[in-house]
């Protein structure tokens, strides 16, 4: 079974270039958000439009996917998650979550929002620009080639 992209859809500024990417692969593309979106009419891509509520979306995202799908998310905890499952995890900015940077994400996230929390941290992530883009066409290019590669080996 060929691996399957994920798209944690709500915020996700690199929908389009998942498309393209799963069209040259062949791969299937699944959309989840918790409202209602457009999605391209091709054969490859459908849309689950996840119930309201907490964590309703990466719920069904973690029981959807498995070992050698990829991810889209900017979601560190969904991340995590995906890849205790064997799959792979990707955010928008092209940065591979990884088992051994997955904890420190996590770390880090935790502190970022205590910070918060007592007002030490303003302003947010920078702005989205096209190197982001860039870099995250090159590490899902790289993902499907690493998953297609270990499904082939798994086949034999």
């Amino acid at each position: 079974m060929p691996p399957a992209i994920f798209i944690d859809a709500d915020a996700c500024p690199v929908k389009d270039e998942v498309y393209k990417v799963a069209a040259r692969h062949g791969l299937r593309v699944t959309v989840v958000a918790n409202r209602f979106m457009a999605t391209p009419r091709e054969e490859f891509v459908t849309f689950h439009l996840a119930p309201e509520g907490p964590d309703a979306a990466d719920d069904w995202i973690v029981e959807a996917c498995a070992p050698r799908d990829i991810v889209v998310t900017a979601d560190i905890p969904l991340a995590a998650r995906c890849l205790a499952k064997g799959a792979a995890a990707i955010g928008p900015t092209g940065k591979p979550f990884t088992e051994s940077s997955i904890g420190s994400a996590l770390a880090t996230r935790e502190l970022m929002s205590h910070l918060r929390e007592i007002g030490e941290v303003t302003g947010g992530p920078r702005p989205f620009g096209p190197r982001d883009r860039s870099q995250f066409l090159q590490a899902l290019d790289i993902a499907v080639r690493r998953a297609l590669a270990e499904a082939a080996r798994s086949a034999t």
